[in-house]
């Protein structure tokens, strides 16, 4: 059973309860229908009241069963719904802490609700790219109004029960502190012999020139839906509600609403929200496995990620001293900090109290004697090796024993970093992307002697920092940065063999990129990826690049900051300008290599920069350097602008097929520089086998 049936008095109480939110699986709608019956063939019960265990009323339907048999298996949420509604005894939905959803659907279902202030009332389906499918759309709009409810099913953003309480949803909001249950108990008696019972489908939608209304937000969440189809039919399903009879609305809701969960759009909404939970789970570390406490933080270099590093510690209230080994590089790196804050303040997202509250907790230091009782220190120097042993050798001598010594490193051997000091099992790597204020992953570099208690604080503190950690083993580049290297090959030679960088990113930014790989090269910084070639040329000479990087670089032309790489920039502007200098030189390093330059199209152009990343993902998860597929896709939609409607490079190749994403690598394998598309052995495996990434 995950509802829990008692009789208080003449009253019997539904509790709902299927932790962590009483979601509406099969089991407890079983059990919540069952406990209705019940209370229906008890002479002695005048009245029902259903509510949720814990810390939810019920946070909806669960998400698992969709496309799955137990979402149409008897009692369906629908069943549960109109068991309610057609009560001939009154039910009350006695609401608190989370409403969302199926649990709000389930609500409109009953003939009464009442509610304790701050319970989150929201229909959040359109953020999984779906609408409402019990009912939402048509009962909504007939207790809040048209326009209000419209909002809330569109935006699929909480409101608190509070800033509801004058409307037909709530027939009482009890004040705060109210026992929920003694009041809904007592609520339920008094309105147990009132007939006939309020049903909310009787209810009538009345709004003036409801036409223009309806047509003037189609215009507007058209404009700003994207590639997402799930808010435009959120839009036509409400204004079912005006222009249909009930039961007719309720069935087109249900018609969009399966339309819309065979969607790509939607099956990639749904596999980022389960993917983004899976990531915080590590096989060989429990989740009851002890955290180190994180009090203070202390950083080394107060550059653009060091800076930025802080700041989400000030952010979620921790304490962190920035160290520098110059004083002008600190008070630099101090006065970013406050700009950044300032600039946010003018935008209206951050109070005065709270920025100087979050200043307040910044402070900087030239020595590292007065970083040695942190609990947590996070080196951010230069891309480095040698620089990076001689902060840790120095982190070792003076950090406290116990204090987790991180390394923001993005393509160096945390393993090689951790030996420097004599406590390898608390050395960690914490790879933020800048600008890391902003930026929702962190790579959290786990190194072959690092603690689970370390991993497991690391995993904690970036749910804390408001972070996506997902957890990488160590390789160079580690998941994300080794993947685009691939990527960025493919648009080198792109670029050798007919293409310009204009062309290159409109195709990859019309596919769905936040940004192409040159205009992200610019904002990065084009000087550290020459950095990085100048090291491989070293190390793996076998490895082959275009030498239109390495060209670009010799001119100088390091991005927005210096004011041009591929592309031009004006001052106060970030609109990238073609540079004809630039086109010229592609064109002549193409002739001096003996390529003639041919025209590429679009396809093609996706198709190598995307099926790079895929392979060489395949790659790195065969190699255990990611724990599970999902895992990939995380880093790539919350840390390179990967499509979020496409679901991250794994899912969109399990979309298109690995068969068709195999044959296509064996393709290019036979044009220019084939040498770097010899195909994943897993790839080739899955493909055979008929399984996808996230499936196998």
């Amino acid at each position: 059973m995950s509802a829990d049936y008692a009789v208080h008095g003449s009253v019997a109480v539904i509790t709902l309860n299927n932790p962590p939110v009483n979601g509406m699986g099969l089991v407890t709608r079983t059990a919540a229908v069952a406990g209705l019956r019940q209370a229906q063939e008890d002479p002695a019960v005048k009245a029902i009241v259903i509510t949720g265990a814990g810390k939810a009323f019920s946070g909806g339907a669960d998400i698992k069963e969709f496309n799955s048999p137990k979402a149409l298996t008897e009692p369906t949420l629908h069943t549960l719904i109109r068991t309610a509604e057609d009560s001939v005894k009154p039910v009350v939905a006695a609401i608190h802490s989370v409403c969302m959803g199926g649990g709000l659907e389930l609500s409109l279902g009953c003939n009464y609700r009442v509610a304790l202030p701050g319970a989150q009332i929201a229909l959040p389906e359109v953020k999984l790219g779906l609408l409402p499918g019990a009912g939402g759309t048509q009962r909504l709009p007939r207790v809040l109004g048209l326009e209000p409810a419209l909002n809330m099913i569109v935006s699929g953003t909480p409101v608190l029960s509070e800033k509801l309480a004058g409307s037909a949803l709530f027939d009482e909001v009890f004040p705060a502190g109210t026992n929920l249950i003694e009041a809904a108990v007592a609520f339920a008696e008094k309105i147990a012999d009132v007939r006939p019972l309020p049903k909310v489908r009787d209810r009538k939608v009345d709004y003036p020139n409801h036409e223009a209304f309806l047509q003037f937000s189609r215009n507007t969440v058209k404009a700003v839906a994207g590639p997402f189809p799930a808010p435009l039919e959120c839009v036509e399903t409400v204004a079912a509600a005006v222009t249909m009879k009930f039961e007719d609305g309720l069935k087109f809701e249900r018609e969009r609403f399966l339309h819309l969960i065979q969607t790509t759009e939607s099956k990639s909404l749904r596999h980022a929200f389960f993917a983004e939970r899976e990531a915080s789970k590590v096989p060989d570390v429990p989740s009851d496995t002890p955290v180190r406490e994180i009090r203070k933080a202390a950083i080394i270099g107060a550059g653009t990620m060091g800076g930025g590093i802080a700041m989400n510690f000030a952010n979620a209230g921790i304490p962190v001293t920035l160290l520098e080994t110059k004083q002008e590089a600190l008070d630099k790196g101090l006065a970013t900090i406050r700009k950044n804050y300032e600039n946010t303040l003018k935008k209206g997202k951050l109070t005065q109290e709270k920025m100087e509250q979050r200043l307040a907790l910044v402070r900087g230091t030239l020595a590292y004697e007065e970083i040695a009782d942190a609990d947590i220190v996070i080196e951010a120097v230069f891309e480095d090796m040698g620089v990076k042993e001689t902060v840790f050798r120095k982190l070792d001598e003076v950090m406290k024993p116990g204090a987790i010594l991180a390394s923001n490193t993005s393509t160096l051997d945390v393993d090689r970093i951790a030996a420097f000091t004599r406590r390898p099992q608390d050395v960690i790597g914490t790879h933020f992307f800048s600008p890391a204020n902003v930026m929702k992953l962190l790579e959290i570099v786990r190194g072959k002697q690092t603690g689970k208690d370390v991993l497991a604080t690391a995993l904690a503190l970036s749910k804390k920092l408001k972070k996506t950690g997902v957890v990488s083993g160590v390789c160079d580049g580690f998941i994300g940065n080794r993947m685009i290297e691939q990527y960025s090959r493919q648009a080198g030679f792109l670029l050798e063999e007919g293409c310009l960088p204009e062309q290159v990113d409109q195709a990859v930014e019309k596919f769905g990129f936040a940004m192409g790989p040159f205009r992200m090269g610019d904002l990065a910084g084009n000087d550290i990826g020459w950095y990085i070639r100048k090291r491989r040329y070293v190390e793996k000479p076998e490895i082959s690049y275009s030498k239109t990087a390495d060209l670009l670089c010799e001119m100088g032309r390091f991005g927005q900051k210096t004011g041009g790489g591929w592309y031009d920039y004006k001052p106060g502007d970030r609109k990238a300008y073609p540079n004809e200098e630039v086109n010229a030189m592609i064109a002549r390093h193409s002739a001096d290599i003996g390529v003639q330059r041919r025209a590429i199209g679009d396809e093609e152009i996706v198709q190598r920069l995307v099926y790079a990343l895929v392979n060489e993902a395949a790659l790195i998860l065969e190699e255990g350097i990611a724990l599970r597929a999902s895992d990939i896709d995380m880093v790539y939609l919350t840390g390179y602008g990967f499509p979020l409607y496409r679901g991250g490079p794994m899912f969109y190749a399990d979309t298109v097929g690995l068969p068709n994403v195999l044959a296509s690598i064996e393709k290019l394998a036979k044009g220019y520089h084939g040498e770097a598309w010899t195909p994943a052995p897993l790839l080739v495996k899955l493909a055979a086998e008929g399984k996808g990434f996230n499936s196998r």
